[in-house]
C-alpha cells in the first residue's frame, strides 16, 4: 500500500512541477515538499533502516550539489575573465546565421560531453548559447544542448554517471561502449538537431562593441578553470568522487587569484574577490535538485524502483533484455536513471557487453524525452528561465522520442549484423 501511495504522490508532484507556469507556484517549492513528504510517508509506514538510508541519500545529494556549485562557480569565473566573450567574438566574425551557430554549438556539445561529463558540458554551452540566441531560438538551442549532451555522454565511459557505473562494474570495456554506442548516439544527435534546426527562425543580430583582449594572467586563470573540468575524470579513475576533482580545481584557482592580485601594482579584473561569484550561482536550482533526489531516494528505499526493474527484467532471454532496456530507458524520462541502472546491474544476468551498452544508451538518451528526466535537463530549466517543463515538452519531446527510437533501431541493426 505504501508503494502505491508514494507513487501517486510522486506523480502528482511531477504534474505540479510540469504545470508551474499555470499554478504560479515555484517548482523548487514543490520539489522540496514532495521530497520531504515522501520520506515522512516512509517513516510513518514503518520502513527499516531509515536513518541509514537518509545518510546514504544525503551523501549522494551532497556530491551532486557540490559538483554543481563548483561547476557553476568555475563557469562564472570563466565568464568574468572573458572566455565566452572571446568565443562569441570569434564566431561573430565568422558572420554565421543563427542556424549555423545552432549546428556548431550542438555538435560541440555532443563531442565535449564524451570527454567531459554531460552535466559540465551543458552548463558551459548553455552559457555560450545565451550570447547568441534570444526568444524561441534560445529555447530550441537549449533543448538541443540537453539532447546532444545526453547523447554524447552515452557512448563514453566517462560521459554520464550511469555509463560510468556500468563501466566500473565491468559490464563493458571502453572500446566496446565506444564502438557499439557511437552510431546510435550520433543518430540521436543528428535526428534531433535536424528536427530542432528547422524551427530556428529569423537571424538574431550579433554585435561586438569592442575588441576583446585578454592578458597573460587572465589566460592563466582561464586555463586553470578549464583544467579543473578535467579533474573529475582523473578522480574517477582513482576511485574518488568526481566532485573532489572540481573542489581541487576551484581551490587551486581561488588560491592563485588571491596570490596574484595582492602582487599586482595596479587594479585589474583580477582584483575581484572569488566570493562574489557565489552570489551569482542559482541556489534555487540546487534546492530543486535536492527535492527531486530526495523523492527518488525515498522511492528507492521502499523498493519501488527495484520492483520496476525486476518486473521489466523478469527473463534472461536476449530479446526480453533488449525490450527491458528500451522500456527502462523510456522510464528514465520520469525516474532517475541511476537507481534504475543500479538495480539492473544486480538483476540482469547476461555477459553480452552489447546488451549493457544498450542499457547505457537507453537510460542516458531516454532522459532527454522530458526536461526533468536528466540532470542536464534540470540544469537547463534553471539556467534558462523561459525553458519550463511545458515549453520543453512542446519543443523537444517529439524530436527526442523519434531520435530515441531511431537510435535503438541503429543499435539493433548493429547487433543483428554481428550475431
Amino acid at each position: 500500500m505504501i508503494k502505491i501511495i508514494s507513487l501517486i504522490i510522486f506523480l502528482i508532484g511531477y504534474v505540479a512541477i510540469s504545470q508551474e507556469h499555470i499554478l504560479k507556484i515555484s517548482k523548487t517549492a514543490i520539489s522540496l515538499l514532495l521530497g520531504v513528504s515522501l520520506w515522512m510517508l516512509v517513516i510513518v509506514g514503518g520502513q527499516n533502516n531509515v536513518d541509514h538510508a537518509l545518510v546514504e541519500s544525503g551523501a549522494e545529494i551532497f556530491g551532486l550539489v557540490i559538483f554543481l556549485l563548483s561547476a557553476m562557480t568555475l563557469v562564472e569565473i570563466l565568464t568574468h575573465y572573458g572566455l565566452f566573450d572571446v568565443i562569441y567574438t570569434k564566431l561573430v566574425y565568422m558572420r554565421l546565421k543563427d542556424k549555423a551557430q545552432f549546428v556548431i554549438l550542438s555538435f560541440l556539445t555532443f563531442i565535449f560531453s564524451a570527454f567531459l561529463d554531460n552535466l559540465t558540458t551543458t552548463i558551459v554551452f548553455l552559457q555560450i548559447a545565451g550570447r547568441f540566441f534570444r526568444g524561441q531560438n534560445l529555447l530550441r538551442a537549449s533543448a538541443a544542448i540537453v539532447i546532444a549532451a545526453n547523447a554524447g555522454g552515452a557512448f563514453s565511459p566517462i560521459g554520464d554517471v550511469t555509463t560510468t557505473m556500468l563501466w566500473l562494474a565491468g559490464k563493458f570495456t571502453t572500446p566496446t561502449v565506444i564502438t557499439q554506442g557511437i552510431l546510435p548516439s550520433l543518430t540521436v544527435f543528428v535526428v534531433s538537431m535536424l528536427f530542432l534546426s528547422k524551427r530556428i527562425t529569423a537571424d538574431t543580430k550579433d554585435v561586438v562593441e569592442r575588441p576583446i583582449r585578454i592578458g597573460k594572467i587572465e589566460w592563466l586563470v582561464i586555463s586553470l578553470c578549464l583544467f579543473s573540468f578535467v579533474l573529475p575524470l582523473v578522480m574517477t579513475t582513482l576511485h574518488f568522487p568526481p566532485y573532489i576533482g572540481l573542489l581541487l580545481g576551484l581551490g587551486t584557482v581561488w588560491f592563485v587569484v588571491d596570490v596574484i592580485k595582492h602582487r599586482l601594482p595596479q587594479r585589474t579584473s583580477l582584483m575581484i574577490s572569488i566570493e562574489k561569484f557565489f552570489q551569482k550561482t542559482d541556489i534555487s536550482s540546487l534546492y530543486f535538485f535536492i527535492g527531486i533526489l530526495l523523492s527518488i531516494s525515498a522511492l528507492r528505499h521502499i523498493g519501488l524502483l527495484d520492483d520496476i526493474s525486476k518486473t521489466i527484467f523478469s527473463s534472461a532471454k536476449t530479446e526480453h533484455i533488449i525490450a527491458g532496456n528500451v522500456l527502462i530507458g523510456s522510464l528514465s524520462a520520469v525516474f532517475d536513471n541511476i537507481p534504475l541502472t543500479a538495480a539492473a546491474i544486480d538483476i540482469v544476468k547476461t555477459t553480452d557487453q552489447r546488451l549493457w551498452v544498450l542499457l547505457a544508451f537507453t537510460v542516458g538518451v531516454g532522459g532527454s524525452i522530458l526536461s526533468i528526466g536528466s540532470a542536464p535537463g534540470i540544469i537547463a530549466m534553471s539556467m534558462v528561465r523561459e525553458l519550463t517543463f511545458a515549453r520543453y515538452l512542446k519543443i523537444a519531446t517529439i524530436p527526442a522520442i523519434v531520435a530515441y527510437v531511431l537510435g535503438v533501431l541503429v543499435w539493433f541493426l548493429q547487433f543483428s549484423l554481428h550475431t
